[in-house]
């Protein structure tokens, strides 16, 4: 199910990110996919609990291909379908080492691990799909402000999740007891 899940909510972001504008809150650009984008690095790394990391990196790819799959038949443009791809596989694996690797409770591991994943997916994404390098969306004026708008979303949606994990332990705990 954690599988399921992971894969769904990766290509549910593509889907809503084509599908709306993204959100101007101030100065900030934020795709709306930006706050599912920051759930899969929590269900990534539950799917890894379960799995181990060598079977993580072959669910990871699986979601690269449908994420790439998806973002095309979406019609969005080369750039961003290579952005996208070259963005997730930095940050997905990032994410994997860094939870791999610290020897901290699992809500800390997540929390950091999506914090780094969260703002490398978000720095590549903009720099190599929206900016003029790229597809051209966003003028190298704004590229901060749509980095720093999906970083804020993605790190909050970290905080988010691993209070609910949080919660739900100690739910489980108290039921145990």
């Amino acid at each position: 199910m954690r599988i399921l899940l992971y894969l769904a909510v990766i290509v549910l972001a593509n889907v809503v990110t084509a599908k709306f504008a993204p959100l101007h809150l101030g100065v900030f650009i934020i795709p709306y996919g930006s706050f599912l984008i920051g759930a899969t690095f929590i269900l990534r790394d539950l799917v890894q609990n379960k799995y181990g990391k060598k079977k993580t990196y072959m669910f990871i790819f699986t979601a690269l291909a449908l994420s790439a799959i998806s973002s095309y038949l979406l019609g969005d443009t080369l750039w961003i379908v290579f952005a996208s791809a070259v963005s997730f596989a930095i940050s997905e694996t990032t994410d994997t080492e860094i939870y791999s690797r610290l020897k901290l409770p699992m809500n800390i591991r997540i929390l950091y691990s999506g914090v780094v994943g969260g703002i490398l997916d978000s720095a590549v994404f903009v720099v190599i799909g929206l900016s003029p390098l790229g597809a051209g969306f966003i003028p190298w004026e704004a590229v901060w402000m749509a980095i720093l708008g999906q970083v804020i979303i993605k790190v909050s949606m970290q905080f988010v999740g691993v209070g609910l994990l949080q919660l739900a332990t100690i739910k489980n705990k108290e039921q145990l007891a």
